[in-house]
């Protein structure tokens, strides 16, 4: 059994890695420029503020410090959109593991969340949804993990506050609606 939880952790590997190479490369060699939501970022980047007029700035964050790094390299702002995806993934891997129990259904269920359209398609354009992906895995995986444990404990407390701000700090319209603030709660 032991055997077999190790070759599935090494398929999970492979996976994870293969869809960053893939996503990475595909539209580094096929696209002629970014997305505009990712030149946007860039631009709103180069001058950070307390907020758009469209989102707050966190949104804006990832792609400056990218920027810092790796200057005006198009691949580059294509692998931050990948690692954002592949954080997702990692915590959606580990959350299934603990509900379900079974590692072979922790895998399925990364490979149908792969499956859906906004995790493989529409992943190169860095942009505020693909940004919030990792924020609420994180949130929902330390949510459960209070739910589970049935202790509270001030490190996983303050986990879900700081990525549940996140979440906040990347998209508007979710302080709008105070039920999207309490959704990870009710998905477990």
């Amino acid at each position: 059994m032991n055997v077999l939880n190790r070759n599935i952790n090494n398929i999970f590997l492979i996976f994870i890695l293969s869809h960053l190479v893939i996503w990475t490369i595909v539209p580094s060699l096929t696209n002629k420029n970014l997305p505009l939501d990712t030149i946007e970022a860039l631009a709103w980047g180069s001058n950070l503020d307390w907020g758009f007029n469209k989102h707050p700035p966190m949104s804006a964050f990832f792609p400056e410090v990218f920027f810092q790094i790796f200057g005006s390299q198009d691949w580059a702002y294509y692998l931050l959109s990948q690692i954002f995806i592949i954080i997702a993934f990692y915590y959606v891997f580990k959350l299934a593991t603990e509900v379900l129990g079974n590692i072979k259904l922790s895998l399925i269920s990364v490979l149908l969340l792969e499956s859906i359209y906004f995790y493989n398609f529409t992943t190169p354009e860095f942009n505020v949804n693909v940004c919030q992906l990792p924020f609420w895995s994180l949130t929902v995986y330390y949510s459960w993990k209070i739910y589970n444990t049935k202790k509270i404990e001030f490190i996983n407390c303050f986990l879900i506050g700081l990525f549940a701000e996140h979440v906040e700090a990347l998209k508007v319209e979710k302080s709008f609606f105070p039920s999207n603030n309490f959704a990870p709660f009710f998905i477990v």
